[in-house]
């Protein structure tokens, strides 16, 4: 099997860590169409931060045919692989309908150097039956061969935690699947060759997708509750976290907490399952009204945020307000998706002068994502704010003396509860 080359399309929060985990027993070739991001890889430099300058130089080779990692973004630089994984992002459009383009681009740039024997497999997000409908047709006509005749395919949902640097991909059990029961083994053992968690062997590739999609639902959902417990508690004047942590004394009791719920997974997958519920005449009422209500939460935070400002006798037009916080989480570059732009906007909707503070998010792609210009160094700041709204719990935040940056009746909101509950006026 370690005669094996691996060809892993696509090399952002997901490709990067598991082209980098075969490439310490594979011949592995990192395909991606960005230029930029292939060079600055090249040079050990990994600007999501999962694979870190030590790990990534260590696998790196410029040799496609030595084992290790070689990069390239030209499509005939895979041509020899006998095994493509693909692991492109799957992300919602402004209707919040899945967009299969990249996995549809994806599958035809593989079907242009797709072989007999090959197999390719899928580890982005889809809803149940994509591999199979939407991404195996196109990988037979982009390349003249026949499913399960000349070529197979088979699924293996990612499980990467962005930021998270103790459950990595070698770190996490891994679901398997495959179009036939030998390629469902092969791909089983493949990834057991560098999985050191384990395997689950799922029974066909429908049943893989299935299981990805309903985890972060899961999630989803129970985050959704907490949230809406932080309405309610809100009304009754009681504090939801110290509900939450009086509920956790019983042994059964899930430790989930409110906040801003966005990002490439948790924010996006449930649309995937109820967009494939809908084909079928279902209505998935308790997915999509939690998806509303988590969607609901940055205006809800705005609309704290004016009401205290009103009960301390702040004028909210133009005040000035500082948001700690782009990233859609705590210790992590990821601006995707990011829900904290949604307090933002809805603060700048009251005519508030919104600054936004974030050592971890990238000034250039918040400047492209979002139209914002973040604040270089929150040291610099001379000026004294109305409210400070700390929205992620990045490291960084937790140890700043909040008064250096607002005057004596000013508002400090700790949307995640990172402050002692005596330092702030709200939490969520």
């Amino acid at each position: 099997m370690h005669d094996k080359k691996i060809a892993i399309i696509g090399l952002g929060y997901v490709g990067l860590p598991l082209a980098a985990a075969f490439a310490t027993k594979f011949k592995v070739i990192g395909f991606d169409i960005n230029s930029k991001r292939v060079d600055e890889l090249k040079k050990g430099v990994d600007d999501t931060l999962e694979v870190s300058e030590d790990q990534l130089k260590s696998v790196l080779v410029n040799d496609f045919d030595k084992k290790g990692l070689s990069l390239t973004d030209n499509l005939q630089d895979i041509a020899d692989a006998q095994i493509y994984i693909v692991t492109v992002p799957t992300p919602i459009d402004k209707h919040k309908i899945p967009d299969l383009t990249p996995l549809y681009k994806a599958s035809e740039s593989v079907g242009k150097v797709l072989k007999k024997g090959d197999i390719v497999i899928y580890e982005s997000t889809v809803f149940p039956g994509a591999t199979e409908e939407e991404c195996v047709p196109i990988l037979e006509r982009t390349s003249g061969l026949k499913f399960n005749k000349d070529f197979y395919a088979g699924y293996s949902p990612e499980r990467i935690n962005p930021g998270d640097k103790e459950h990595t991909v070698t770190k996490i059990l891994k679901v398997t699947s495959g179009s036939t029961p030998e390629i469902a083994e092969e791909i089983d053992q493949l990834y057991k060759s560098i999985i050191t968690a384990g395997t689950h062997k799922a029974s066909s590739i429908k049943v893989a997708e299935a299981a990805k999609v309903i985890e972060n639902s899961q999630r989803d959902i129970n985050i959704a509750f907490v949230n809406e417990l932080s309405k309610i508690f809100r009304l009754l004047d009681i504090d939801t976290l110290e509900v939450l942590e009086a509920a956790g004394t019983k042994w059964n009791f899930l430790p989930f907490r409110p906040g801003l719920v966005g990002g490439h997974c948790i924010g996006i997958d449930p649309y995937y399952l109820a967009h494939k519920a809908k084909e079928y005449d279902y209505n998935p009422e308790i997915i999509l009204a939690g998806r509303r209500l988590n969607d609901s939460m940055g205006q809800f935070v705005a609309q704290e945020t004016v009401k205290m400002m009103l009960k301390k006798g702040l004028n909210v037009k133009d005040a000035n307000v500082l948001v700690l916080g782009i990233t859609f989480k705590e210790n992590c570059p990821d601006i995707r998706n990011s829900r904290a732009i949604d307090v933002v906007r809805e603060l700048q909707d009251y005519q508030m002068h919104v600054d936004v503070f974030d050592p971890w998010a990238s000034p250039e792609e918040v400047k492209e994502e979002y139209d914002l210009d973040l604040i270089s160094d929150i040291k610099n700041i001379d000026k004294k704010y109305d409210a400070v709204l700390a929205v992620v719990a990045h490291n960084e935040f937790k140890n700043l003396d909040l008064k250096k940056y607002t005057h004596d009746k000013a508002l400090i909101y700790d949307v995640k509860g990172i402050y002692p509950k005596e330092q702030s006026d709200l939490r969520l």
